[in-house]
């Protein structure tokens, strides 16, 4: 699997999350003390999170990681 693929899956995964749980992406962002602008990049795949990033991202939505980086 290549970098760009996992970043869209993983991105696919975490607004997938956010949608069961009924947040906007405005307030994950918000939760997280990222721009939104950062958080559309996230779920859209067009950036790499760091591990700390994807951890704020999993407590701001009350979710294991491992959830998040399920494959």
């Amino acid at each position: 699997m290549e970098e760009k693929e996992l970043c869209v899956i993983i991105g696919k995964r975490i607004k997938q999350l956010r949608d069961e749980k009924g947040i906007s992406q405005q307030e994950l962002a918000l939760r997280c003390g990222f721009e939104t602008s950062n958080m559309c990049r996230i779920e859209s795949g067009r950036t790499n999170p760091t591990i700390v990033t994807l951890y704020k991202i999993s407590q701001a939505m009350q979710v294991d990681l491992q959830q998040i980086t399920r494959l």
